[in-house]
């Protein structure tokens, strides 16, 4: 079974319970529950979902997800792809099906999270959730407090201004700054946008995880720490569906707001006087 799952009846059909017409009539009729409620027709059936029919249970035990944390090494690619002879996965060799939550450009290094739970990485990955990430950035030449000082403020790249961080400068010429954001290459771009060129980068924590492995090895999650990572992806959830009622899409720097056209009338022709209505709430006396 895949991420997205199994149509209902398609899924009872494979386990030898009945034809997938057989399955439509039982739904109809009540006799399926998933998660103990009556699914809906087509709805899909997930690999950790119980499914019941006639009370039984029918759906196979999940198994346990997989959260690990790897010490990526410079020259590793973030992807499952198996023509890249560099990709994340066949490096972790791990035994059973996963994939990176998010990625680290290839000439960087530092802690990542492979998992098989394809919910977590939407989580953790969406923008709103404002989860933090901390990296420690070594560049070419020495840092000045005006350099610091427009990193925390912000810097334009790819149409837009980058939120407001936290950095800290190391020594002349490392620095350690703290994201909430995931753009393309952000932290280099930055830097390149104030004339800096980054010669390593390391990412030394995602939200309540530390990195504390050596270079190339990996560990499990521990259960603290994903009861940690639950928590946080929960409530910063809830905050962003809550904003993202009330608050306005931002516009990108160099496209001001689109005029809406006014609609077209087709009794409005060219050349006609456009009579305005009565707003006199005096009926007019008929003439006699």
């Amino acid at each position: 079974m895949n991420d997205e799952g199994v149509r209902i009846n398609k899924y009872l059909s494979e386990l030898g319970i009945c034809s997938r017409r057989e399955a439509e009539r039982w739904i109809e009729q009540g006799r399926v529950h998933v998660n103990r409620k009556v699914p809906t027709m087509g709805q899909r059936v997930l690999k950790k979902d119980e499914v019941r029919v006639d009370g039984r249970v029918v759906s196979k035990p999940a198994e346990p997800e997989i959260y690990i944390a790897l010490n990526k090494p410079p020259g590793i690619v973030c992807t499952t792809d198996p023509t890249e002879p560099d990709n994340i996965v066949q490096f972790v060799n791990y035994p059973k099906r996963i994939f990176p939550i998010g990625r680290l450009d290839k000439p960087s290094e530092g802690l990542i999270f492979l998992t098989s739970d394809g919910d977590i990485v939407n989580k953790i990955l969406r923008a709103g959730n404002n989860h933090e990430k901390e990296y420690e950035v070594q560049v070419d030449k020495a840092i000045t407090d005006e350099f610091i000082n427009k990193m925390i403020n912000g810097v334009p790249i790819l149409g837009t201004m980058t939120k407001k961080c936290k950095v800290i400068k190391i020594d002349s010429h490392r620095f350690r700054i703290t994201l909430i954001q995931g753009m393309n290459r952000q932290i280099r771009r930055m830097c390149e946008y104030l004339g800096y060129n980054v010669m390593k980068l390391k990412r030394m924590r995602i939200m309540n995880v530390s990195l504390d492995i050596p270079q190339g090895d990996w560990r499990d999650l521990t259960s603290g720490e994903l009861d940690t990572i639950m928590a946080l992806t929960k409530a910063s959830e809830k905050t962003s569906n809550k904003g993202s009622k009330s608050s306005s899409k931002s516009t990108p720097i160099g496209n001001p707001p689109k005029k809406s056209k006014p609609r077209f009338d087709p009794r409005n022709k060219p050349g006609s006087i456009t009579r305005k209505k009565n707003t006199n709430n005096k009926s007019r006396k008929k003439r006699k």
